[in-house]
C-alpha cells in the first residue's frame, strides 16, 4: 500500500512541512516513485511519533538521527550504542529532574489554592 505524505501527515497528526524536515534531516528516508511523490513504509508513522516525542525531550535532529541508527539499523549496532547510552542516560537525569520541579509545584499550587478556598469559604460564611 502507498502511504504518500499527506496520508501520512493525516495519520500522524504532523505538518507536511515538518514532515519535509525531517527527511531533510534524514530521520525519514521515503522511497520516490516514479512519478517523485514519496512512499512512506507503514512503519514510518511510528517513526514520526517517535520523533516528535524525542523533539519535545529536547533532542536535536542529529541526536534523534544516531538514536535511530541505533534502533532501525541492520549491521554495526554496537559502534552507536555508547553514544546513545549516554545521550539516553543524560536525558533520563533531566527528565528526573523536570519531574522532581513539576512535582514542587504541583503541591505549592495545591497548597495555595487550599489556602485560597478556605479564604473565600470563611468570607461567603461570614456574610451570610
Amino acid at each position: 500500500m502507498v502511504v504518500n505524505i499527506g496520508e501520512l501527515s493525516r495519520r500522524t497528526g504532523v505538518s507536511l512541512r515538518s514532515l519535509r524536515y525531517y527527511e531533510e534531516k534524514q530521520l525519514l528516508t521515503p522511497a520516490r516513485l516514479e512519478n517523485g511523490y514519496r512512499d512512506y513504509a507503514e512503519s514510518d508513522a511510528e517513526k514520526v511519533e517517535l520523533i516528535q516525542l524525542y523533539f519535545s525531550l529536547g533532542l536535536t535532529a542529529g541526536e534523534i538521527l544516531d538514536f535511530f541508527d541505533c534502533l532501525f539499523q541492520n549491521g554495526g549496532k554496537l559502534q552507536c550504542l555508547p553514544n546513545a547510552i549516554e545521550l539516553g542516560e543524560r536525558k533520563i537525569t533531566e527528565i528526573r529532574k523536570q519531574i522532581e520541579l513539576l512535582s514542587k509545584a504541583e503541591s505549592r499550587l495545591e497548597e495555595s489554592v487550599a489556602k485560597w478556598k478556605h479564604v473565600i469559604g470563611r468570607t461567603e460564611g461570614e456574610t451570610q
